[in-house]
């Protein structure tokens, strides 16, 4: 490979804020920040609102807007007559 030309690729810990998890990984992601892992090695640090360990598609809490006691149904009988403008 050319020297200089290619990003810097190397471990890096991604952590959830939501609720903690950490993951290492190798990656190019620029920051500013690094952690001290169980083993000893210090590597970057990336801060995540959500990964697959908290979002709710994932962890299978995600709720369909259809079940949600017709707010969906509710909502379409109330603007139903006001229409969308430029449309015919």
């Amino acid at each position: 490979m050319k020297d200089g030309i290619h990003p810097n690729y190397r471990d890096v810990c991604f952590v959830d804020l939501s609720n903690g998890f950490k993951f290492v990984t190798r990656s190019t992601v620029t920051t500013r920040e690094t952690i001290k892992l169980d083993d000893g090695r210090e590597v970057p640090l990336m801060k995540l609102e959500t990964t697959s360990e908290s979002h709710p598609f994932y962890t299978g809490t995600q709720k369909s807007i259809d079940s949600l006691g017709g707010r969906v149904e509710k909502f379409r009988t109330k603007f139903a007559r006001a229409g969308i403008p430029g449309k015919k």
